[in-house]
């Protein structure tokens, strides 16, 4: 990518109208936003009935889409059906991505469910190993609790190891696993310099990234807030991007949705 694109996680909350994917591609255009997160959390709900219109939409509106995967994923399940079923679900996601066009598809990849994290990292790389190429970014996401697998150091790692799998990074999820962490540009930027040694620096001018407001707790994240109700620093993080050259997508996936995302965009573009 040649630039640091900005979306939504879903379909627009709008001005009344009732949106579909196809409609709600070209009325983001029309604020000034250039992606959409395709929500496949519970359903996979790309089908042949709206596959034409939304592939249609991306053209016409030269934009980008991603999509989430299924929340019952968990490649590191005790039981070898429930890690079948996990990694069926990925590439259901990703088959329907890649049908309209799409890029990255982004899941968390399990619990330890008390496991060691060595054992738990054995255990997710093998089920990664069997997932095909299907033409799209597998999008490993940072997990915002200490029970879920998914520190950056635990997938930049399995991102070294498979060149079909990028890391997506959720600020957000990074600020409230430890806490309240993130507060300071150095503390985006220490975030950044991590990836580029271990990933190269050409992987910042590919990077998928999630930034929300959020609450927390000594256990971690607790839910989405709106950015301005939340302790989350978005300028610090913003200015470290803009210093770091990064190129990519950022999702906003909190409540106000577009009107979060619009704020994002217009402090990186003042910049």
């Amino acid at each position: 990518m040649d630039k640091l694109l900005f979306g939504i996680s879903g379909l627009p909350k709008g001005d009344g109208r009732k949106f579909d994917y196809a409609s709600g591609i070209a009325y983001l255009r029309g604020l000034g936003l250039d992606a959409m997160e395709l929500p496949f959390v519970r359903s996979v709900n790309v089908t042949a009935k709206n596959r034409d219109a939304i592939a249609r939409a991306k053209a016409e509106n030269d934009f980008y889409l991603s999509a989430h995967a299924s929340y019952y994923i968990n490649l590191n399940a005790a039981e070898p059906q429930k890690r079948d079923e996990s990694r069926a679900r990925i590439v259901k996601a990703a088959e329907a991505l890649a049908s309209v066009g799409g890029r990255s598809v982004v899941f968390h990849p399990g619990f330890y469910l008390g496991n060691p994290k060595d054992e738990v990292y054995r255990v997710i790389r093998d089920n990664l190993r069997a997932l095909p190429r299907l033409g799209v970014d597998y999008r490993l996401e940072t997990t915002g609790k200490g029970t879920q697998f998914g520190d950056l150091g635990e997938l930049v790692r399995l991102c070294k190891e498979f060149d079909t799998c990028k890391p997506c990074i959720d600020f957000s999820h990074l600020h409230a696993r430890d806490n309240g962490a993130l507060r300071t540009q150095a503390d985006f930027s220490r975030i950044l310099d991590e990836i580029a040694r271990e990933l190269g620096p050409q992987a910042l001018g590919d990077m998928h990234i999630h930034l929300s407001g959020i609450a927390y707790g000594p256990k971690g994240e607790k839910h989405h807030l709106p950015l301005l109700e939340s302790d989350f620093n978005y300028k610090a993080c913003l200015t470290a991007l803009r210093e770091h050259g990064v190129k990519g997508c950022v999702i906003c996936e909190d409540p106000q949705l577009e009107h979060d995302a619009l704020l994002l965009k217009n402090y990186y573009e003042d910049l």
